[in-house]
């Protein structure tokens, strides 16, 4: 699942990005309403969380202008001001959920997911290569009947490889994906993610699903010899 976060307190950006993720969401993040809009006209979300008191655009007027766009993404607003009138002024013009300012973290998390279980209606939730299932909406998958143990951030590699099936995905889109900014061109920790998922795919005799392409990046299949670059 992939959500967008539109907020422009670098603290509070920063603990629900963190949330989010350990809860096993992709985040892209945005820090005032024209990168918001921005993001939100350009890639597919389940969810997005906005602030509405942004700099350079208003939250109302990002989502009123994605709405012109007819880009249907299940937004929740966050708010600091809790009159009915903004609430009132908020859903008409296209959120799908309110959230005031301060508010529990849990409380937040289940409104996400909320979202992104109605996101999900007529999509399917359920991805299938070879033995392989994984369930987007419980974040599970298994391997045959052998369930595998994974962490939030391994279930989101699992994932993002998985609906890339056949496709060569190279290392810097793993890393935008996974830590949404450029890590340190030294660091391995890309490579030790996958190497982690590759051993914990390797369950009796079932078949290898990742695939090295040297200098490339990744291929997820149980067929590497067909493959496709983006």
């Amino acid at each position: 699942m992939r959500v967008l976060l539109v907020e422009d307190s670098q603290r509070l950006q920063a603990s629900l990005t963190v949330a989010l993720q350990r809860s096993g969401y992709a985040v892209d993040a945005a820090a005032d309403g024209e990168e918001g809009l921005w993001r939100a006209d350009s890639e597919d979300y389940d969810a997005m969380v906005l602030d509405l008191m942004l700099p350079k655009r208003d939250g109302l007027s990002v989502l009123t202008e994605l709405r012109r766009r007819q880009r249907n993404v299940r937004v929740l607003v966050l708010t600091a001001r809790d009159t009915i009138e903004d609430r009132v002024r908020g859903l008409q013009t296209g959120a799908d959920d309110y959230l005031v300012k301060p508010f529990a973290l849990e409380e937040f998390l289940a409104r996400v997911q909320a979202l992104c279980r109605r996101s999900g209606g007529g999509r399917q939730t359920l991805l299938a290569v070879g033995d392989l299932e994984i369930d987007t909406f419980a974040r599970t998958a298994r391997r045959g009947v052998t369930k595998l143990e994974l962490t939030a951030r391994e279930y989101q590699l699992l994932e993002y490889l998985a609906k890339r099936r056949g496709d060569v995905v190279s290392r810097g889109e793993i890393e935008a994906h996974l830590y949404g900014a450029k890590l340190d061109p030294t660091s391995n920790v890309v490579d030790s993610a996958v190497c982690v998922l590759r051993r914990k795919l390797a369950v009796g005799e079932a078949a290898t699903l990742i695939h090295t392409r040297r200098g490339f990046g990744y291929v997820f299949d149980t067929n590497p010899a067909v493959t496709s670059a983006r």
